[in-house]
């Protein structure tokens, strides 16, 4: 009896990462280090993450933001980016200190926007959260890694660790010690949520 051979099903291919930096790109190389996917880095500004990316050759796009006040097209730029993002076959969007707020990615790439900060939201949300710690007097903070909506600093949590405030802390040493842990805990997060969502 013959028989019938069983067709063999390819395994999905890994999902293709783009990186959002605005800076000197230590949390795009801690993630680059890793080995994760990253098919592109954007950048709104030229910066050191721009370079990093291209010294491990990984395609860069410069989408650069020239108006900061009130007349910035936020929708705009948004559709830009998110134009950018689909000519490179990007399946997730990771935010790594991206300076620009676009409130329309997450809808692009539902469920598949991860953000750091360095606070244990749901407290001390926005731009300031070391600041905001010290100045509350806690005695711990620490980093949490979230699937970003259109709400700032407000999607599930997908990691938290904490990090303690020592006496004498600056925002300086504090934030320092906070990026200590983000530089781990980020792309190890990462990772597992490809490897749940693949």
């Amino acid at each position: 009896m013959a028989v019938t051979p069983t067709a063999s099903i390819a395994p999905m291919p890994s999902p293709q990462i783009a990186v959002l930096a605005s800076g000197t790109g230590t949390l795009v190389h801690a993630i680059l280090g890793e080995g994760l996917p990253v098919a592109l880095v954007v950048a709104d500004r030229p910066c050191q993450a721009l370079e990093r990316a291209a010294e491990a050759g990984v395609a860069t796009e410069l989408l650069e933001r020239t108006e900061w006040g009130p007349s910035f097209d936020r929708a705009a730029y948004g559709e830009q980016l998110v134009k950018v993002l689909q000519a490179h076959g990007v399946d997730v969007v990771v935010m790594a200190g991206f300076g620009t707020i676009v409130p329309d990615l997450p809808a692009a790439y539902p469920g598949r926007v991860l953000n750091t900060h360095p606070a244990l939201l749901p407290a001390f949300k926005g731009w300031h959260a070391v600041r905001e710690a010290l100045a509350a007097g806690v005695k711990v903070t620490g980093c949490t890694v979230h699937i970003a909506t259109a709400d700032v600093d407000a999607g599930p949590i997908l990691a938290q660790e904490a990090v303690p405030v020592l006496p004498g802390d600056t925002e300086e040493t504090l934030h320092e010690r906070i990026k200590q842990v983000e530089w781990r805990l980020y792309p190890a997060t990462i990772r597992r949520f490809l490897e749940e969502n693949q």
